[in-house]
């Protein structure tokens, strides 16, 4: 928080040389841009502020963070251990929306008055979470020139099922590197109050102005207005953690087991309304782990302990998710945000900008070799079987590229059969796909996962959260379900229930969340892979049977051997190939409809049952898919006799296995 009379935008504007971290990360370099002296002269005499000062700041941001490759100098916290930033630095987070809060209240602008001369300074609340009041300051509740404004709070985590070489090539990417301050060392879990600089040189001043955070905090600081809950804590981080019972990973609500990585509270404070539950998001904005916090939040939870439970409409479960540690979920006050279309570092951020343009028609016109490159990799690695490793390429580009009333276009669920049983084939599997998509998730499909595991995600409206699910996953999410090592038994009522969540996944590409009363739809773009020893139990687009050309007689160690022996320069072309597809405009000319419907029409003269309306739509993927692992656009004679050919292919392969063993079909 500054008061209008401390600003002095040259002074701070000289902290930003090229848009390097050490002024980027300056909370008083993005204020200082919020006045100019002019104005600041003009807000002592007024009785509001200025309205234009919130644009300039974000139109300055937007500008600086264009120049020198300036996000690249911005420390981000998929990355930055949290106890090695300052508070109100600025930072920037790559995350998903895991679950949205009420909308909270705060002072977007409060006066404060000194005891001793009685002069009258206003502050502005925006990027703040308390209110500041120096020495022998107080805040002036009855002021015409106090402001109430809204912003809008997200709960986010780390994109779950990130890939490891993902989280690399943003670390390599970044040049912020950020060392711990000299006051304290990385060992340590947060930064105490008396590790700000300014505090070190003033013990004194920093014990008056801890007491007067104190007082404007009894009050309600910046969010006095009715919701005094909302003023987050940091505290020693052990007794924090026992006090709030914050036992396992799990109560950071991580959609996946065994994710890492910090979990943030995101406060929003224009255009909420264009995010939603589960999108990808890169924010910039300032860091606040504030540790004053820990004091106000106690101060408040000991205060309503005496209160009348008539008057406490929120129970001490919902402040205990609503208000976590600081140290634990750091909040972020956004300054920038923007939707990110896909989360691979290898491709420019928005595939759709001119500027963009020229990286992907300069790749196009290598696309030819790399598809060949990358069947024969995918070849190898389904053990000599080019078939399924073509259908493995044609299902790693596909998506869901519209809905037609609850039907979704474009999805390719493929249901890889023959599997060896009790073999490590499909875990290998696994980390190849992992090397090559930008998120995925393996599911083991055992009795006891089926059955204890939650797949929904549900409100739990004691803690008025939504409790996260396996199936919580952003777009373009691979999921890998391993039904190899299903054992008999029986399924419960959960397990059940999650049978039939995944159903209505890879059917529908929906999942309902679980809101007690009444179940809500929450559209997806997932691509399912089924791995099996026979028909999967799940439905599926499409089956391919597996067929073996070899055995290798150490399969971890021929995976390892395969992996190693592609450049890294190859497999990242891999991963731009595959992820690039998935964005490509594709559109049927009226001249090849006429063409398929013809083509269709003779096909059923002979045998009506031989082909159905349905195995027409999946041949129609099928030739969609097959065109863009060409880079093609529109759908040619050629790719259209192509995916014929490579669906009797598949078929006659089923047929055979059919009469081996009469339960694959």
């Amino acid at each position: 928080m500054f008061a209008v009379e401390e600003t002095n935008p040259q002074v701070l504007e000289k902290t930003v040389p090229g848009g390097h971290v050490s002024g980027i990360g300056s909370f008083q370099w993005i204020l200082g841009l919020a006045n100019f002296k002019n104005e600041a002269s003009d807000l002592r005499t007024q009785n509001g502020v200025n309205p234009d000062w919130e644009k300039k700041v974000i139109e300055y941001f937007k500008e600086k963070l264009k120049e020198n490759n300036a996000p690249k100098w911005v420390p981000s916290l998929n990355e930055v251990p949290l106890h090695y930033l300052k508070p109100n630095s600025f930072v920037k987070f790559r995350c998903m929306i895991q679950d949205m809060f009420d909308p909270e209240f705060y002072m977007g602008v409060y006066e404060t008055v000194n005891q001793n001369t009685k002069a009258h300074v206003l502050h502005f609340g925006k990027y703040r979470d308390v209110a500041e009041c120096g020495p022998q300051q107080e805040l002036d509740l009855n002021s015409p020139r106090n402001t109430t404004l809204e912003r809008q709070t997200f709960y986010c985590v780390p994109v779950p099922g990130e890939s490891t070489w993902v989280k690399e090539a943003y670390v390599n990417a970044n040049q912020a590197r950020v060392s711990p301050s000299t006051s304290y060392t990385p060992s340590r879990h947060k930064r105490s109050y008396e590790d700000d600089d300014d505090m070190d040189l003033q013990p004194n001043k920093q014990k008056d102005q801890h007491a007067g955070a104190r007082q404007a905090g009894s009050v309600g600081g910046l969010q006095w207005c009715g919701e005094p809950k909302r003023l987050e804590t940091e505290a020693s981080t052990g007794q924090q953690l026992n006090s709030l019972n914050f036992s396992s990973p799990f109560d950071l609500n991580f959609p996946l087991p065994g994710e890492k990585g910090p979990a943030c509270l995101v406060k929003v404070y224009e255009d909420w309304d264009c995010f939603k539950v589960n999108d990808i998001l890169e924010l910039y904005g300032i860091l606040s782990v504030d540790p004053v916090l820990s004091i106000l939040n106690n101060d408040e939870r000991d205060a309503s302990a005496l209160l009348d439970p008539m008057e406490c409409t929120d129970t001490a479960e919902e402040q205990r998710v609503h208000s976590p540690p600081a140290s634990l979920v750091p909040r972020i006050h956004v300054i920038l945000a923007q939707k990110l279309q896909h989360i691979n570092p290898l491709l420019p951020a928005c595939l759709n900008k001119e500027e963009s343009k020229t990286f992907v028609s300069s790749f196009m016109s290598e696309l030819s070799p790399v598809r060949a490159e990358l069947l024969g990799f995918l070849t190898h690695a389904l053990l000599g079987d080019s078939l399924a490793a073509e259908y493995l390429i044609l299902h790693l580009i596909s998506t869901v590229y519209t809905r037609r009333d609850v039907l979704p276009l474009g999805k390719f669920t493929v249901n890889l059969s023959g599997c060896p049983r009790n073999s490590t084939f499909t875990e290998h599997l696994y980390r190849i796909i992992q090397h090559l998509v930008p998120a995925s998730f393996r599911l083991q499909m055992t009795i006891e996962n089926m059955n204890h595991l939650k797949f929904i995600p549900h409100k739990d409206y004691t803690a008025n959260r939504l409790v996260s699910g396996l199936l919580q996953l952003p777009s373009n999410t691979s999921l890998v379900i391993d039904e190899t090592l299903l054992e008999q038994g029986q399924l419960d009522t959960p397990g059940v229930h999650n049978v039939t969540a995944l159903s209505n996944l890879i059917t529908w590409q929906k999942v309902d969340y679980d809101f007690s009363y009444h179940q809500m739809e929450f559209p997806c773009n997932i691509n399912v892979l089924i791995t099996s020893e026979g028909r999967s139990l799940l439905p599926a687009d499409c089956q391919i049977h597996l067929q073996p050309q070899l055995i290798p007689p150490n399969m971890e160690e021929y995976m390892n051997s395969l992996l190693s022996a592609v450049l890294p320069s190859v497999l990242n072309k891999f991963r731009i190939y595959l992820t690039l597809l998935r964005f490509l405009e594709y559109s049927i000319s009226d001249e090849i409809t006429k063409a398929v419907e013809d083509d269709f029409v003779e096909m059923r003269k002979n045998d009506p049952q031989s082909i159905t309306a349905d195995d027409l739509h999946q041949l129609l993927v099928v030739a969609r898919c097959l065109s863009l692992s060409a880079g093609q656009t529109t759908l040619s004679r050629e790719r259209w006799l192509r995916a014929k050919q490579l669906e009797s292919l598949r078929r006659t392969r089923l047929q055979q296995q059919k009469c081996v063993n009469g339960n694959e079909l």
